[in-house]
């Protein structure tokens, strides 16, 4: 893959499990690959500043979460559902250190467990911790909420981006819709969206994402991904 808009870089301060919380069974994501598909996305929706984006299959606000740190002067506003009400209080923690205040009590969390077990790893996230909090321009908003993205998404915010990583394979699953789930939640997603609304999708393979109000713009195999970018044709009759 041709990146354009993401830098190579060391993002080992965003990998799970060392600042940002983690979850058994939660996979991680490729901080790169996210923020250049993101950056596309940017481009389809001819908006780059002042975004919220919203992310459907939220789990424990990985994606989210990494977003907010990395797009500081470009995202105002986060927005997250998940059908399991446990992934979405772990949302809440991981979308809580995009401020001030929510960093700061991680950074205590982890300087108790270096008093605890001196653990160089907890040394590692300190450190994380605090460059994180050196480079945290403001506190940044976000709202998750429990809902089945593909059956209904009551009092769902608008949103310029909708991002996601489709649950599949041997971590994740769809719980909610048994019957064409990615196909339901295609036409259940018009209520996050609006003239403008960009959709990205990351998916395995052999997963198929086709709905009449979005027109497909990009699609590309990255390793055992693929990724595709939707742009909102319009409003979903009531």
């Amino acid at each position: 893959m041709q990146y354009r808009y993401s830098e190579r870089g060391n993002y080992e301060d965003l990998s799970s499990g060392r600042v940002l919380y983690a979850h058994a069974g939660v996979p991680n994501f490729p901080v790169r690959l996210l923020n250049e598909i993101f950056r596309r996305s940017l481009d389809y929706a001819g908006k780059g500043r002042e975004v919220t984006v919203y992310d459907p299959c939220c789990g424990g606000g990985y994606l989210l979460t990494v977003l907010g740190f990395c797009n500081q002067d470009r995202i105002v506003h986060l927005a997250g559902s998940d059908i399991d009400g446990e992934m979405v209080a772990l949302a809440r923690r991981n979308t809580a250190l995009l401020t001030r205040e929510g960093l700061e009590g991680r950074i205590r969390e982890l300087e108790d467990l270096w008093n605890r077990y001196r653990k160089p790893s907890h040394a590692g996230a300190l450190e994380s911790a605090g460059r994180l909090l050196k480079d945290l321009k403001r506190d940044l908003p976000s709202v998750l909420f429990a809902a089945d993205c593909t059956r209904d998404l009551p009092d769902c915010p608008k949103a310029d981006v909708i991002l996601t990583d489709l649950p599949y394979g041997q971590l994740t699953s769809f719980q909610g819709e048994r019957e064409e789930p990615v196909g339901r939640m295609a036409e259940t997603l018009a209520a996050a969206a609006q003239e403008g609304t960009v959709l990205a999708i990351c998916m395995d393979k052999g997963q198929r994402f086709s709905g009449r109000m979005w027109e497909r713009m990009e699609k590309q195999n990255v390793g055992k991904r693929r990724f595709e970018i939707h742009r909102f044709k319009g409003e979903r009759a009531c």
